[in-house]
This record gives structure tokens, C-alpha cells and sequence, in this order.
């Protein structure tokens, strides 16, 4: 047999077999590379240099979480509002990156110290004394994902970046002319006679026929309409209801307990104070008196002759501290102890303890039971996502949502309701979940098309087996079941209508050429001297004359009237004297002008600076990357 196959291996076809099997296995084994040769991995290039894709995704990233602490914890990004934010992070880097090409051509650079002064001096990272906090510091840098060589760069371009945009804002300057001229422009102020038409006062309006009622009733049908309801059949599937089935072993709660030892108490926290100085000669001086004695106020004395700062820490416990090699100096301190001097990036720091709460232990019946409950949510919580997949199968397989809730264990409901979740009583359906589970329920069933038969819905944090057999459009209600709300509609109606019309009627009549005064008493209301206001006043300050009279009013000569619908109903106003702005006599004006005007002449100068820049960079951006870039 050895011998045949020494034999096949000699022919010219077995040669030609191996080298087709190891051209095959080449490919294989070098497929990425073969797949991926001749592609561009940066996500965009700015003056050929790359943005890769890993710091493009921890931009949007950061961005993303900056977001989401302002819209609060309610808000849950959509893929939509991951795209966006991962283009606006990608072109802040490409902004950055072209300002930073164009800094480095103009030889603009930022000093140590400079960058230890910028640092210093933002408020953010500022105690309640007003002193600067390292500690405060390493928390937004957690709280940012950002080390202290990225904050460290970072500063160093922005401040690169202020000189060179500085530059280009320092040329934008108000002419004295134009600032004068708005000045005068937002200081001037208008005295008018104003004739109000509140609703209220409105004259008795005849009883309405049958006929005005019904013809009111058919040409407002959004007011007589009833919503668009859904039929649903749904059950609700959460950890929260498969808790009872999850079984904890003990094996599991002492795995679970090794695992988690920092919960089994409260950690040791030191009482730490803390002095920065730029050079180990004032941080050795600082050292030596504080072991001799020194209290903190003399401490920060000597920090401050030295450039640096002194400040009380608090409490602090060792994961609250991220610089591995000061948290090993403080927690290895005895009670009152100053360490030897240590470097940071930031300089050299001394630490002195000034008080020790030892740790704390939960006894292990409590420690246990925590456990227990935190490992069964886990648990209820994975088991969830695995019911929920067997729960669509169920469903795909042709049961009905009933049958799908006995076989699970879930208990089902059929609800009629309208988008604010109302049932046809006007009162709010019954739904399950709590309070916390009924907006994205509702959600749900309006998104179902109707009709489409049931499925699984991820809701919140949970999931609902849901059907929605049938939709029932708005329509308008019978006239007999609404005829009081026409009524009452109809009513209200005729007295605005009346109102708009005396009010028309003494505008008319005062632009024919009758006095105000007089035309306005003709018309049964009672005239009255109103302002002076200017063009934003508001409450008080606009002398009684209506908010909604004063952009009219700001466009007329004396003499001519405006009108406009009011909170209280119609009002007219006819302009008697327009007081000049004294701009002398109000510098403050002119100077507020001055500075809006050149901001906004500065933040165009900039904003064309950046375009320009842009186009000049020569900027491409692989769009076959941006998917990868939306933060998750």
C-alpha cells in the first residue's frame, strides 16, 4: 500500500493536487488579510492623517454618555440618535485634527506650565474652598473614560487651539456706529391707548338652532371625534414574574459571595489631606513641616508661594483614589502620618492622614441572603431573554396569545384603549407591568400594524407576547351623544366671534379717522394709557400693554393701530408717543450692544476659520465605517 501511494505521489496530477490544496489553505489562513487588502481602516482622513476607528467610537461614546446624563436616566438612545451623535463626533475630531495640523505648521505650542495653570483653573475640578481637587479630577476622568495622558493631550490641543483661534476672533470689532444704532434700536420704548375684548365680557349671544348646532358639529370633527382605539390581546413576560421559578444553590451564593467581597461591608475610608507642588524640593519642604507640626491652613501657604495648592480630600476609600502608587502610600500611612513626597502627572503631591473608619462587615446571614436575591434577578433576568425566544416560537407555530400565556405560565388580558391609554369610558386601562411597563406597552400596540398577527415585543425590560386583531379609526361622534360639548363649543364660539368683531369694528373706525377714545366708548369698553414698553417686555415692565400688542405696535407711526388676539380675548392698541433710547445715559446699553454684535461677528470669523481649514485638509471619510463608529 506504501508502495502505490510512493507511486501516485511521482504523478504529475497528485503534484498538482498539493499545490491546489496548499494555495487553499494559504487563502484560508490569510483570509483577513486577502479580504481586507487595498481598504483603508481609518474612519476618516484629515491632511492624510488617519482617525482611527477606535478613537472615533470612544468620541461618540463619551458624547453619547455626556447626553444622556443631561436627558436623564428615562432616555434610552434609538439607532437614529447613535448615527447622529457618531457623525457630530466624527467631525468635532476632524475639526480638531485640522486645527491641530494647522497649530503644528504655524510652530503654536503649549508649555508644561501652561497646561498645569489651564488645569488648575477649571471650575469643574474646583473643592468647596475654591481649591483645586486632584480627587475631583480622577472622577471626571472615570466618569469620561479618559486617563490622565488623554486629559493630558487634550489640554495641550485645546490650548493650541485657543491661540490659534484667538487670533482669528481678535479681529472681529464693532463698528461704533452700528452699536449706537441698536443700542438705540432695543432701548426704545412706545406709549399706546389699548381697547381690550376679554371673552368674559363678551355680549349674551342668541340660543343656536338645531341646524347652527349640527352644522357646527360637522364642520369641526376633531373636536367631536372620537380617537383611534386598538384592540390587543397581550401578556407581559419580565424577570420580575419568572423570580418564583429561579432556583439559587448554595454552591452558587458562596461562589457568588467570593466573587464579591467588597460587597460583604463597607470598605476603610482615610480622611486624607493633600498638597500639589510643582518640583520635589517644595514638595520635601512641604513634607518637613507638616511632620513637624504644621497645620493645613500654613500648609497651603507654603503650597501657594510655591505655585501649587493644598486642600482637604475628605473621606476617601482606596477604590475612590485611581492612582495606584498614591493610593498605596495613603492606605499604608498609620493615623496622622505624611507620606514622602510622590510624581504624578500633574506634579508632586504629599498626603497626610488625618483620621481612619475602619472597615465594616455584614453579618453573613444578611451578606447571604443579598446574595441570594441579587444571583435569583440575574438569573430571572437571563431566564427571561430564553422564554422570550420559546414565547416567539409559540407564537410563530400559530397559538394565540391565551394559549402562549397558560403554556408559560403568564397571565393574559385583552384591553380596548387609545393612545393615552383611556379605555371608551374616558378612564385609563389596566395594564400590566406597573406604571414602569405601561408607556412602551402602549407604544407597542400602536406600532403594530393591525391585523398582523401576534408576536413578541420588547418592552422596557421586559417582553410582551402581543396581538392587535383590529384597529378602530377616529370617527365622528353621533350628534345626539355630544350635543351639550357642541353646545357649550358652539357658545363660546359666537362670543369670540362677537368680540373679534367689536374689535374690528373700532379698528376700522379709528383708521377711517374717529378718535380712539371715542370709538372706543361707542363700542362699550373703556380705553386706558398703557406703557412705556419696550420690545421684550414682559409682566410689569411692559406698563399694562399686552405681550401679544407689542410686535405690531413696534411697527407703527403715532396715530396708526394694530389688533391681535389676546390670552383674555382681542385687544387694540393705538401708538400715541415712541420714546427714544437715551443711549448716553445708559452706557451699559451700548456696551451690551457692542459685545453681542462682536460675539457674533467672532463666532463667524471662527466658523468660516473652520471651514476653511476643512476644505484645505483635503478631508475623507470612509462611510462604509460610520455604523461601526455609533456608540452602543
Amino acid at each position: 500500500m506504501i508502495t502505490a501511494f510512493r507511486r501516485l505521489a511521482g504523478t504529475w496530477f497528485a503534484r498538482g493536487l498539493f499545490v491546489l490544496l496548499v494555495l487553499s489553505f494559504a487563502v484560508w489562513g490569510i483570509e483577513d488579510t486577502i479580504r481586507n487588502f487595498g481598504r483603508d481602516n481609518a474612519v476618516a482622513r484629515v491632511g492624510g492623517q488617519p482617525i482611527e476607528l477606535a478613537e472615533a467610537q470612544n468620541a461618540a461614546r463619551r458624547e453619547t454618555q455626556r447626553l444622556q446624563r443631561q436627558l436623564g436616566p428615562r432616555f434610552e438612545p434609538n439607532e437614529a440618535f447613535r448615527q447622529a451623535v457618531a457623525r457630530q463626533a466624527l467631525e468635532n475630531l476632524i475639526a480638531s485634527r485640522a486645527q491641530d495640523q494647522e497649530a503644528r505648521s504655524l510652530g503654536v505650542s503649549a508649555s508644561v506650565d501652561a497646561v498645569r495653570a489651564y488645569t488648575f483653573a477649571i471650575p469643574a475640578f474646583r473643592d468647596a474652598a475654591g481649591q483645586f481637587s486632584p480627587f475631583i479630577l480622577q472622577q471626571f476622568l472615570r466618569q469620561n473614560d479618559l486617563t490622565e495622558g488623554d486629559f493630558t493631550r487634550l489640554v495641550i490641543s485645546d490650548l493650541q487651539r485657543q491661540q490659534l483661534v484667538g487670533a482669528v476672533r481678535a479681529g472681529a470689532r464693532a463698528p461704533e456706529t452700528l452699536t449706537k444704532l441698536l443700542a438705540a434700536f432695543a432701548g426704545e420704548k412706545r406709549v399706546a391707548e389699548v381697547a381690550e375684548f376679554p371673552l368674559l365680557s363678551a355680549p349674551e349671544v342668541p340660543e343656536p338652532t338645531q341646524a347652527q348646532l349640527e352644522r357646527f358639529h360637522e364642520n369641526n370633527p376633531a373636536e367631536f371625534s372620537s380617537p383611534e382605539y386598538r384592540e390587543a390581546a397581550l401578556a407581559l413576560l419580565s424577570a420580575e414574574i419568572l423570580l418564583p421559578k429561579v432556583q439559587v444553590t448554595d454552591a452558587e451564593i458562596d461562589a457568588g459571595l467570593e466573587a464579591q467581597r467588597e460587597r460583604s461591608g463597607t470598605p476603610e475610608r482615610r480622611t486624607v489631606e493633600q498638597a500639589l507642588v510643582s518640583t520635589k524640593e517644595a514638595a520635601d519642604a512641604i513634607r518637613t513641616a507638616w511632620t513637624g507640626g504644621a497645620d493645613l491652613q500654613a500648609i497651603t501657604t507654603q503650597a501657594q508661594a510655591a505655585g501649587g495648592a493644598a486642600l482637604e480630600m475628605g473621606q476617601v476609600t482606596r477604590s475612590e483614589m485611581p492612582v495606584e502608587n498614591i493610593a498605596n502610600a495613603v492606605f499604608a500611612l498609620p493615623d496622622g502620618g505624611v507620606s514622602e513626597p510622590i510624581q504624578s502627572p500633574f506634579g508632586w503631591h504629599v498626603m497626610k492622614v488625618t483620621a481612619i473608619q475602619p472597615a465594616t462587615e455584614i453579618p453573613m446571614e444578611t451578606l447571604r441572603a443579598q446574595t441570594r436575591e441579587t444571583l435569583a434577578r440575574e438569573k430571572a433576568a437571563d431566564l427571561s431573554f430564553e422564554e422570550a425566544n420559546k414565547l416567539e416560537d409559540a407564537l410563530s407555530g400559530g397559538s394565540t396569545v391565551e394559549e402562549a400565556a397558560q403554556r408559560f405560565g403568564l397571565q393574559a388580558t385583552r384591553v380596548t384603549l387609545d393612545r393615552q391609554g383611556n379605555g371608551r369610558d374616558g378612564r385609563p386601562v389596566t395594564l400590566p407591568g406597573g406604571p414602569a411597563a405601561r408607556a412602551a406597552l402602549i407604544e407597542a400596540i400602536f406600532a403594530n400594524p393591525a391585523g398582523s398577527g401576534p408576536r413578541v415585543a420588547e418592552v422596557g425590560q421586559a417582553f410582551a407576547a402581543l396581538d392587535v386583531p383590529t384597529a378602530i379609526p377616529a370617527a365622528l361622534k353621533p350628534f345626539a351623544e355630544v350635543e351639550a360639548e357642541v353646545r357649550r363649543a358652539w357658545t363660546l364660539d359666537a362670543r369670540r366671534r362677537a368680540q373679534e368683531e367689536r374689535a374690528t369694528a373700532l379698528m376700522t373706525a379709528v383708521q377711517g379717522g374717529k378718535d380712539f377714545a371715542e370709538a372706543a366708548k361707542e363700542a362699550g369698553v373703556e380705553p386706558a394709557r398703557m406703557g412705556p414698553a419696550a420690545r421684550d417686555a414682559q409682566g410689569p415692565a411692559a406698563g399694562g400693554i399686552p405681550a401679544e400688542l407689542l410686535p405690531g405696535l413696534f411697527t407703527l407711526k403715532p396715530g396708526e393701530v394694530t389688533m391681535a388676539t389676546t390670552a383674555a380675548g382681542f385687544a387694540v392698541a393705538k401708538l400715541v408717543e415712541i420714546i427714544p433710547a437715551d443711549t448716553a445715559a445708559a452706557p451699559d446699553a451700548q456696551a451690551r450692544a457692542k459685545t453681542e454684535v462682536e460675539q457674533a461677528m467672532q463666532d463667524d470669523l471662527e466658523a468660516q476659520f473652520a471651514a476653511a481649514l476643512r476644505a484645505r485638509a483635503k478631508v475623507t471619510i470612509n462611510e462604509g465605517l460610520m455604523d461601526q463608529v455609533a456608540a452602543r
